[in-house]
């Protein structure tokens, strides 16, 4: 809800005391039935609470409390002047039955010396109530102007203690302590070569024809045409032959291109792939329509080791 000037100083006075006992009852019954109006109240009470905190009080000086019930007293209006009575002159002094020596000089008049007295503004009442809203208006803006000038220089003060000299603040301002949290990446290890496998694929020739290369990390294959042609309308097609698996599992059909690379492997043990054969078959194009061999193979080999796997080495300067 967007609230007038009007509502908003009247916020302000409320927090700051310094509204009448019609006004301050005007104010409570809003927020009684406006939460966002007595929120607007608490956020007053919240920015004013600080500077009322550092400022100590100070008692006015007896003669200000004097000054201030006179001064309404003639601000009060009436309607006909009251006629005082005159005072009675006063009696002549009686004669001493003993005279005394005055002194030659007049008497010297003393003037009381005293503090400056409080100058309260009368609030001029005319017919309209124009003036008297738009003074009333002024002099709320000018309490607002007041206390938030003070609290500004109060949160300047505040915030430069906290830069400089924060030691000197309540626990509550203090400034809450930097942490800085410093990622520090370091360089990943270098990873070890895995160990490789390769087999010569060949036939009853000699000769080889196909060069196939196994990752013992990974278990990704390649292969490699050497010497291989395929018969027009056929395919080359891989198997794994194992005496662990009850027949031979296909591991697709060799490209026309000089290599072949898949990871057909990754759901094989490593005792199989390592001492499982090999082999080669002529099918139709796309390979065996039933997933098994049609024909013989024609070529085959085993796999050998070439790259044996890392060994951890042992920390400098340990002793054998």
């Amino acid at each position: 809800m967007a609230y007038t000037e009007d509502h908003i100083a009247l916020a302000a006075e409320y927090a700051l005391g310094t509204l009448d006992a019609d006004e301050r009852a005007q104010v409570e019954t809003m927020m009684a039935v406006d939460k966002e109006f007595a929120g607007l109240v608490q956020a007053w009470e919240l920015r004013l609470g600080t500077l009322n905190q550092m400022v100590g009080s100070v008692e006015p000086r007896p003669i200000v409390w004097e000054n201030i019930r006179g001064a309404i007293g003639k601000s009060a209006p009436s309607q006909e002047p009251l006629a005082l009575p005159e005072a009675p002159p006063p009696p002549p002094p009686e004669p001493s039955a003993e005279p005394q020596d005055a002194p030659d000089v007049a008497p010297q008049f003393v003037s009381q010396v005293h503090a400056p007295d409080l100058a309260v503004p009368q609030l001029p009442i005319a017919d309209g109530t124009n003036v008297v809203y738009l003074e009333g208006r002024v002099r709320r803006w000018r309490t607002i102007a007041s206390a938030v000038g003070a609290l500004a220089a109060a949160l300047l003060v505040v915030l430069s203690l906290q830069v400089f000299q924060p030691d000197v603040l309540p626990g509550a301002l203090r400034p809450a302590p930097r942490i800085q949290i410093v990622e520090m990446k370091t360089p990943a290890a270098p990873l070890a070569p895995s160990s490789q496998y390769v087999a010569l694929l060949q036939g009853q020739s000699g000769g080889p024809a196909f060069i196939l290369t196994i990752d013992g990390a990974t278990k990704n294959f390649t292969v490699r045409k050497v010497g291989a042609t395929p018969e027009p309308g056929k395919s080359f097609e891989l198997w794994l032959i194992s005496d662990k698996l009850p027949r031979p599992r296909s591991l697709g059909v060799i490209e026309n291109g000089d290599f072949t690379a898949r990871p057909v492997l990754s759901g094989y043990d490593a005792d199989v792939i390592n001492a499982a054969t090999y082999a080669v078959t002529v099918e139709q194009t796309g390979g065996s329509p039933s997933g098994q061999p049609t024909s013989a193979p024609v070529f085959s080999g085993k796999l050998i080791e070439t790259v044996p796997p890392s060994q951890p080495q042992a920390p400098a300067g340990a002793k054998k």
